[in-house]
Formats: C-alpha cells, sequence, structure tokens
C-alpha cells in the first residue's frame, strides 16, 4: 500500500493498518516519514500523559487503572509502554504488561510495548513519532510508561502535557536519592500503594521538597494525589486533576507556537550552546573562528556564565554552569555539549507570553532579567516541536 492509502486508512479506524504504521515507524523511521507527514494534518488533538518513576512504583498498574478510568469516561486511549531491550531480539520484553491484558480486546484501547534499543532517557526513540501516529488516529489520551530505570527517565517531560511522578511509602530516602532528575519533571506526584505504612513520611518529604524549590521551578506548585492503583482507589479524583490541569490535546500549543513565528517584530536573538567551559571553547569560536568576545558575565539567578559572540545579527551564546546543580550542568550530565536553546526576540514579552499562555503553551518562568540585563522567558519543548524557545523583550 502507498503511504497515502495507509493513512486513509488508519483515519477510517483501521487497527491493523495502524500496528503496521506503528510497525514501521520502530523498525523503518526513514521510510514511515513520508506516511507522518500526509497524517500531520490529523494531530494535535490527544492529550499525552506521561507516567514515570522507579522500579516497582506501580507505573504499569497504574496505566491500566487510568485506561479503565478513561474508557468509562468513552475516551480512545493509546498506551505506549517503553521497556528495555532484549540483549537478543532486541524486542520489548514485556514483564508485568500483562497487567494490562484486560484491556487488549478493547478497540477503543491500543496498547504498544517499545524496546528503547539502547536508547537513553526513559524512552524509545520512536516514542514521539508513535505518540503522533496515535494523535492521528484519533486516540484522544495517550499514557506514556517510562521504562523504570532510575533518575535520568525526564525525556517524558519534553513531549507529555502532564507528567506523573509514581512513587511509593516504604523505600526510606528514595525522594531524597531522586530529587535531582524525576523529583524536578513532575506536574502530579502520585502516591501509589497508599494503604501501605509510611504514606504520611513520603508525602511530608515532597512537601518539604516542594518548599525547597526555588521560585519558577516545575515541581513546586506540583500537586500530590495518594492512590492504591490495583484497587482502583482515588484513580478517579486523580483522572479529575490529569483532565483539567493540562489543555486536552497539543492543537492550541502547536498553533500557538506557529502563530508566534508569524508574529511581526519577531527574529533570532541567539544560540545557546552548552559548554563545559568557556576559557576551553574561547580556543575555538574566538582564536579559530576570530569571534570577537562581545561580553561576558555570571547569571546568579540561573547559576551560569555567559559568554557572547556577535554573528552578524543574531548571536552565540557560551553557557557554562557555575553550579553543579544548575541546569546547565545537568543538561551536559545527560547530553553532552551542544545547543541548549534558541532565542527569539519579541516586540511585546508580555503580551506574547499571555496570547501563549491562553493558547495552552507551556510557559517555564516569569519574565525575569538574565543576561545583559534582558527580559525573558522560555517555553517548554513540547509546545514547540522539541525545541527549548527563549523569549527576549526587543
Amino acid at each position: 500500500m502507498t503511504p497515502s492509502e495507509i493513512k486513509d486508512r488508519i483515519l477510517s479506524g483501521d487497527t491493523r493498518a495502524l500496528a503496521r504504521a506503528a510497525t514501521l515507524i520502530e523498525n523503518q523511521p526513514a521510510a514511515a516519514r513520508e506516511l507522518l507527514k500526509l497524517l500531520a494534518a490529523s494531530t494535535g488533538r490527544a492529550l499525552t500523559v506521561g507516567i514515570t518513576g522507579p522500579p516497582g512504583a506501580g507505573k504499569s498498574t497504574l496505566a491500566g487503572a487510568l485506561t479503565a478510568a478513561l474508557r468509562q469516561q468513552g475516551k480512545k486511549v493509546g498506551v505506549l509502554a517503553i521497556d528495555p531491550s532484549s540483549s537478543v531480539s532486541q524486542g520489548a520484553l514485556l514483564g508485568d504488561r500483562i497487567r494490562m491484558q484486560e484491556h487488549y480486546s478493547d478497540p477503543g484501547v491500543f496498547i504498544r510495548s517499545v524496546a528503547t534499543r539502547g536508547q537513553l532517557g526513559g524512552l524509545a526513540a520512536c516514542t514521539h513519532d508513535l505518540a503522533l501516529l496515535l494523535d492521528a488516529a484519533g486516540f484522544e489520551v495517550i499514557l506514556i510508561e517510562t521504562v523504570g530505570v532510575g533518575q535520568d527517565e525526564v525525556d517524558v517531560a519534553a513531549m507529555a502535557d502532564i507528567t506523573l511522578v509514581v512513587l511509593v511509602p516504604g523505600h526510606g530516602d528514595d525522594v531524597q536519592a531522586i530529587k535531582a532528575g524525576l523529583m524536578e519533571i513532575a506536574d502530579i506526584f502520585v502516591i501509589n500503594k497508599a494503604d501501605l505504612p509510611g504514606v504520611e513520611r513520603l508525602e511530608q518529604e515532597i512537601r518539604t521538597m516542594q518548599s525547597l524549590a526555588e521560585a519558577g521551578e516545575r515541581n513546586r506548585s506540583a500537586l500530590v494525589r495518594r492512590v492504591v492503583a490495583t484497587e482502583r482507589k482515588g484513580i478517579d479524583e486523580l483522572m479529575t486533576e490529569i483532565l483539567k490541569t493540562r489543555p486536552p490535546g497539543g492543537a492550541d500549543s502547536q498553533s500557538a507556537a506557529s502563530r508566534l513565528v508569524g508574529t511581526p517584530g519577531v527574529a533570532i536573538d541567539h544560540l545557546g550552546i552548552a559548554v563545559s567551559s568557556i576559557d576551553d571553547a574561547l580556543a575555538f569560536y574566538r582564536d579559530q573562528l576570530g569571534m570577537p568576545l562581545a561580553q561576558r558575565e555570571t547569571v546568579l539567578d540561573e547559576h551560569v556564565h555567559v559568554a557572547m559572540f556577535p554573528a552578524g545579527g543574531p548571536r552565540i551564546e557560551l553557557l557554562e554552569p557555575s553550579d553543579p546543580s544548575s541546569t546547565i550542568a545537568r543538561f551536559l550530565e545527560k547530553r553532552g555539549a551542544g545547543l541548549h536553546h534558541i532565542a527569539l526576540r519579541v516586540g511585546d514579552l508580555a503580551a506574547t507570553v499571555e496570547r501563549l499562555r491562553s493558547a495552552g503553551a507551556r510557559i517555564l518562568n516569569e519574565p525575569r532579567p538574565g543576561a545583559g540585563g534582558h527580559i525573558y522567558v522560555f517555553v517548554h519543548p513540547q509546545s514547540t516541536d522539541g525545541v527549548l524557545l527563549e523569549l527576549i523583550q526587543q
């Protein structure tokens, strides 16, 4: 079948065509590009929910309980369960996915176990494309369950409209142990197995961590909800919070980003590049390329050293962490040196932020001064098709 014929079958509700398209995306991503382009116009309607947390927290059970609750509301649900790869076949190890077997015969549910194939960050490389496929196929809510290997599973936050971090009582100092990773991406902390001893202590640890968070950090205002997923206690209340915390689907966010690009007066200000050492980077940018160093300073609030190089109209901004707990330090640890963000100048930052927020885009901070004294905000990559975007008052 041609990509156009596959698209038509998917949009008509053909589950077999959907499964074949998912296999194509997993195994032949280049060949799937044309199909995804054809489906693009039908995306932007689904609510994407990330489910992450340490091993044993009950993420699969929670995903199953949420699926059941959503189906009772008549919503079509897609589930992407990310699993470690088999060392033999490179396929997904299904493990406790059997707990979701009650939903496999439901035509309103599509479940796909996806192998990481060595990909770090808790997701598979094809996860984003599979989510777009399910979105186009008319699934109203897409649940993405990460591998469950530890504190570095933060990639899901860049893809999901809302991220659930699942924790369980009785794991001692787990909150302190993982707060540098998972604890910073939560929109809702879900305390599962809340009938076990230690639930009060765990919730208090979360509240304490939130009270110590710096202003503007994402988990500072995250909700905390208790559930017993095996008995589906607290699931309806959690579902209510999920559905009201984020707009139902990314269409508004996508249109907001597209409207921003067409806004008069928008121009590229700089490209932010994370480096381990500005002094070492000078050997390339200044000494080899001959770019003049126009500005160098430390932004205390961001815990970062900054060096600016004019590059025609826009600039190159080198970012070196001044503190090991800074955002740039975590970026370097996870991804290594490289492009961190793109900065755009806008004529009226306040109006732009208000417009984007009303359209559903995720703004990560309130306007505040940065390097050179300019006022800026960051827009979450989920609203910009995967790029961290900085908006600067012109």
